[in-house]
């Protein structure tokens, strides 16, 4: 549908030069969504998808196993969106203090993701409202080391910002002035909070991914917590049980298209193709997630069995086996802290999963050697591979 303008121009004046910034409405639309049988159908399989994927996540024998890799694997194509260069590898190898093969930067990025997303999950678990009191905290720990900590971590912008270009006066898109951008943003979450008037939640998301990107409320990390967001909504309504949806690697995927339907949005008031691509996203990252649960699941069982045959050997080296599946990059060290048995069986169940094909050495010293899960690894690095990067 096409409506007016969504909202309305404020002139504002920033390093000597005036533009013309963008105060979004606020939501919902006006006039309401025209819900279309073809869009009406589309929703209707989003959340059936979802539905898949949460009873998947349900009948997993250790969630938590699995989400560790699933997390990571979202914040390194969340950050990739917004350039950084580092692979889920680097991520793992960084977490077990080895050296990565990017800058510093570019991986603190990535863990401060995963660190600010189990923070906001946390609080909601405890009862915290998802609101703009916990979007602060949430920003705070996302830019709290690396690239961006000098912006600001956890508090909304005092000055002008914008997207592309080098200025104000040649970007892409002005959001709305610090002065407007705070009344936009409590409207905002009243919206989330079903005010002024209760919305679907799959609507809701889509609905408020958008608002919070034009809005941009800080000065830097707007587009990684916009999707961070995503998350922690459908965690809150309890859509899903496990944060195991995650858009970044759809939204990168096509991210020309997602950038031209957010503007498409603000100057048009087509919500409808926005909320079309944005229900495709979710079924097709739902199905995959759930494709990708059962790979894992079954490569898993599969050397599982052939563990069992060991026979003497087997109870320690499944031990071993069940921390590369949460860890599918791992030193011996790790794996001896993890398990609690000693160097010399952790060792001699690495040998066994050496030669059974299920593990790789990937360094040849006789201390701290790192291991590889790599069949279950190479399920999971799907979409995130850069071009000429090894493993290691």
């Amino acid at each position: 549908m096409q409506r007016e303008l969504q909202g309305h121009y404020a002139k504002v004046s920033t390093v000597g030069e005036s533009v013309l910034a963008f105060v979004p409405a606020p939501l919902p639309p006006d006039p309401s969504i025209d819900w279309t049988p073809e869009l009406r159908s589309k929703f209707d399989k989003a959340l059936l998808a979802l539905g898949r994927l949460d009873s998947v996540s349900r009948l997993l024998p250790d969630t938590s196993l699995f989400l560790y890799m699933y997390v990571r694997k979202e914040a390194v194509l969340s950050s990739m969106i917004e350039g950084t260069q580092s692979s889920l590898s680097d991520l793992l190898l960084f977490e077990l203090d080895q050296e990565p093969g990017v800058p510093l930067n570019d991986v603190l990025e990535v863990s401060n993701y995963v660190r600010a997303l189990h923070y906001g999950l946390k609080r909601l678990a405890e009862g915290f409202p998802l609101s703009l009191r916990l979007i602060r905290e949430v920003h705070g720990i996302l830019l709290t080391k690396g690239r961006g900590s000098n912006h600001t971590p956890g508090e909304f912008r005092k000055s002008q910002n914008w997207i592309g270009g080098t200025r104000a006066g040649n970007a892409a898109f002005v959001p709305p002035p610090p002065e407007k951008m705070m009344e936009c943003m409590g409207k905002l979450e009243l919206f989330l909070h079903d005010k002024p008037e209760p919305t679907p939640i799959l609507l809701k998301v889509a609905l408020a991914h958008v608002q919070f990107e034009t809005i941009h409320p800080f000065l830097d990390g707007n587009g990684r917590l916009g999707r961070l967001l995503i998350t922690l909504l459908l965690c809150e309504q309890d859509v899903l049980q496990q944060p195991m949806l995650y858009l970044s690697l759809y939204f990168k995927t096509h991210s020309q298209y997602y950038y031209e339907l957010l503007n498409k949005v603000r100057i048009t008031g087509d919500w409808e193709a926005w909320l079309d691509f944005f229900a495709e996203a979710v079924i097709v990252t739902a199905t995959q997630a759930v494709e990708t649960a059962q790979q894992l699941l079954d490569l898993a069982n599969k050397d599982r069995a052939n563990i069992i045959e060991l026979g003497r050997a087997a109870a320690s080296t499944v031990q071993v086996h069940r921390v590369l599946i949460e860890h599918p990059i791992a030193t011996s060290g790790l794996i001896v802290e993890k398990t609690g048995i000693t160097h010399a069986t952790v060792n001699k169940a690495l040998e066994h999963l050496v030669r059974l094909g299920i593990v790789t050495e990937l360094t040849k010293q006789k201390r701290n050697r790192l291991f590889s899960y790599s069949r279950y690894f190479d399920i999971m690095n799907r979409g995130t591979e850069l071009p000429g990067r090894e493993l290691v």
